[in-house]
């Protein structure tokens, strides 16, 4: 039986990218929540939380980009010349965040402060980004002869905006939720309410994107089964899980608020975001690069694409393994006095 390659690959980076958001998305929400901690202390938990897994987490955003080079290469040439603000600032912030992490437990008072703001500010700054790259691939990219054919800040339109927006309200959900599951006392308390906000924060702006998209481009209308002779219900029928999916999630999260439960919460804010980034790839898959090129026409030679498979079905194991093992020693609430080192 031949290996069907360029899907497999497809489904490797797909995979990647959503671990990736799930992952990295409550740390970078819970460097978004700095701000709205009532003490240094407070803060410290907060950090102490993400402390074991933060840069971990980063492995799969490595994965997937890499991936995309590697095994994409005609898709990766049109999508970064089009996003390359957004990803370069993405990047920035990551680093920045990256060094106030470790410069935050040596600094002094002033520089305590300092880097503590640097981590928010970077949090907040790879957020909004991610939310332009996001936007700005959903509304699809000028493509000329398989080559980018448009304007270096195409992607900064009304619509990446309220994207941008309700990625922020996203991730600061996944990581209250997060909060929720790892902390006590009263900043336990705190990210129950925070959690609240952004979950209505999150559901609004999931809807008001969701309601945008269609208006972005025909061809997410048509697969959603809108169009000018109204609605095709055989098209939208197989799709209707998906929002019910997201609809699932946000009813988890309410009712383990709501009886104080610690982590259902987060799989109710991770279910929602499960539902649409399935919504995301329904609406344009087979494209890679929406709406003009597949994922096949964008695929590297199969010698490449399967040379590269035996080294990810050698790493993969070891790399999930190994964050599994990480999330498993690091179980349980983080107090205080835990301090990270």
């Amino acid at each position: 039986m031949t290996l069907d390659l360029p899907l497999i690959w497809a489904v490797i980076i797909a995979t990647a990218v959503l671990l990736y958001v799930l992952l990295d998305g409550f740390d970078l929400g819970v460097g978004i929540l700095f701000p709205f901690a009532v003490s240094p202390a407070d803060r410290d938990v907060m950090m102490d939380t993400i402390a074991p897994v933060w840069d971990g987490n980063e492995t799969w955003l490595v994965l997937g980009g890499g991936g995309l080079f590697a095994a994409f290469p005609l898709a990766y040439a049109a999508v970064m010349p089009a996003l390359y603000v957004p990803v370069i600032l993405m990047l920035l912030a990551l680093v920045l965040r990256g060094v106030a992490f470790e410069f935050r437990l040596r600094g002094r008072r002033r520089g305590k402060a300092f880097w503590t703001a640097a981590f928010a500010v970077g949090s907040l700054a790879a957020a909004i980004a991610q939310g332009f790259i996001l936007g700005g691939f959903i509304q699809g990219i000028t493509l000329d002869g398989g080559r980018f054919g448009g304007q270096p800040f195409d992607w900064l339109t009304p619509y990446t905006v309220l994207v941008a927006v309700g990625m922020v309200a996203g991730y600061a959900l996944l990581g209250a939720t997060w909060l929720v599951w790892k902390t006590e006392t009263e900043l336990h308390g705190d990210a129950r309410r925070w959690a609240w906000v952004a979950g209505f924060a999150t559901a609004a702006l999931l809807a008001a994107v969701s309601i945008a998209t269609l208006f972005v481009h025909p061809q997410v209308a048509e697969r959603w089964g809108y169009g000018a002779g109204g609605i095709d219900f055989a098209a939208l029928l197989p799709r209707l899980p998906i929002p019910l999916l997201g609809l699932a999630g946000l009813a988890l999260l309410s009712m383990g608020l709501l009886r104080r439960s610690h982590g259902l919460p987060h799989l109710g804010a991770s279910l929602v975001f499960l539902s649409g980034y399935i919504g995301l790839a329904a609406g344009f898959f087979p494209n890679i690069v929406p709406y003009d090129m597949t994922f096949r026409q964008a695929a590297n030679q199969d010698n490449a694409l399967g040379l590269m498979l035996v080294g990810v079905a050698i790493l993969l194991p070891v790399i999930l393994g190994y964050t599994a093992w990480v999330y498993w020693l690091f179980r349980g609430k983080v107090t205080p006095d835990a301090g990270y080192h």
